[in-house]
């Protein structure tokens, strides 16, 4: 069994459940700006991106503005991020081992402390690495890497927690392993993890915690 000095995690889809808080005012957002009716599905494959990057695909113009209107009514949605359960033990387990955690996510940061601080695992953060941190953003490697530097760890002794092809990629062109969570993957094509997740407590055993 492989021995990991550090494992970095993805936050929307991996920890936080943000699907319904940020994709029902983003179908909203299109219907509003764009005149068109999409459904929910069809706006999933977009988690995988940062915000802006988002409308960008999607084609909106203004992405300032309509940035501004997605996070308000982000802000606004009666229900907020949650974390997925078993993390709180996991995060206790990984840390009493030794073992350094980190997030590098394309989320923004002040979207960061409203969904992640409640949760009160930021404690186990030793590096985090968001949105404004980095000039590239996944699939480029350029968010893992920054996490595992900040660390002073090798990506190769490190492992990226995420859902999405966009978090593989990103940790393949790290040179890091890649375990794939399930429970907040919608599309499985083109992924090849290393370890296979059903829930955030098999991480342990994959640690052999």
């Amino acid at each position: 069994m492989k021995k990991y000095k550090c494992i970095i995690f993805d936050l929307d889809g991996t920890m936080l459940d943000t699907e319904k808080m940020n994709m029902i005012p983003l179908q909203r957002l299109v219907k509003e700006e764009l005149g068109q009716d999409v459904t929910y599905e069809s706006l999933l494959k977009y988690r995988a991106y940062a915000g802006k990057k988002t409308l960008e695909l999607i084609g909106f113009k203004d992405i300032e503005k309509s940035y501004t209107k997605w996070v308000k009514y982000v802000g606004e949605f009666e229900e907020g991020a949650t974390l997925y359960e078993g993390f709180n033990k996991v995060m206790e387990d990984i840390d009493a081992k030794g073992i350094i955690c980190g997030i590098a996510s394309s989320k923004m940061k002040n979207q960061y402390e409203i969904d992640f601080f409640p949760t009160g695992l930021q404690k186990y953060m030793k590096s985090v690495v968001l949105a404004e941190d980095t000039e590239n953003h996944k699939p480029h490697p350029e968010p893992l890497l920054k996490a595992v530097k900040l660390l002073g760890i090798k990506p190769e002794d490190s492992m990226y927690v995420g859902d999405t092809v966009v978090d593989y990629k990103s940790s393949k062109a790290a040179g890091m392993d890649f375990a794939l969570a399930l429970w907040g993957a919608s599309d499985l094509s083109g992924i090849e993890a290393d370890y296979n997740l059903n829930d955030p407590m098999d991480l342990l055993k994959v640690l052999g915690l």
